[in-house]
């Protein structure tokens, strides 16, 4: 018998053993961040939608799928776009909703002062308290104060609800790759 095919062998099955116990540890890390991306949708300190994609990432490197480049590519920019989204749209709610650019800016400093002031509440009720503080200061009447505030808080409620669709769709695409 051959000694060296016993070696070539054992080199063989343990690249295979670390290959799969690496596929494993991918696909584990890669649920935590699909799980604690998905719980960044409702908390502001975790970046929910990066983190969901980056536990697609780690599940494209395993041997297990492989995704397509474009697929890669669409789902980064739509991460991107509804980050952009979760900054803007609380803004944008203020303005449609009656208020001026006085409650746009409490609407932003409101959502900032939140994040850091009052975690994890703060992301919930700063939009709002900003845009109806930030109106107040700008001569408004109490009434209309609080709807740009409403406004405010609708637009954080979108929010929520596109980074929470796109975290989901990720979710599926993650099971859907394992099971398949």
């Amino acid at each position: 018998k051959n000694p060296h095919n016993k070696i070539l062998f054992i080199s063989l099955t343990g690249f295979w053993f670390n290959k799969l116990r690496m596929d494993i540890f991918l696909i584990v890390i890669g649920t935590i961040c699909l799980l604690v991306g998905f719980a960044g949708c409702f908390l502001p300190v975790l970046p929910g939608p990066p983190l969901s994609y980056l536990g697609l990432l780690l599940l494209h490197f395993t041997d297990k799928v492989q995704f397509t480049v474009t697929q890669l590519a669409v789902w980064g920019v739509l991460v991107v776009v509804v980050q952009l989204l979760d900054y803007i749209t609380p803004v944008l709610g203020s303005k449609y909703g009656g208020g001026s650019k006085w409650g746009s800016w409490g609407c932003v400093i409101g959502t900032i002062a939140g994040i850091f002031i009052f975690p994890p509440w703060g992301i919930l009720f700063g939009p709002f308290a900003g845009a109806v503080i930030g109106e107040l200061l700008g001569g408004k009447k109490s009434f209309e104060a609080f709807k740009a505030g409403i406004g405010a808080f609708a637009g954080f409620l979108l929010s929520v609800v596109a980074k929470i669709s796109l975290c989901g769709y990720f979710v599926y695409c993650f099971i859907k790759a394992l099971i398949v």
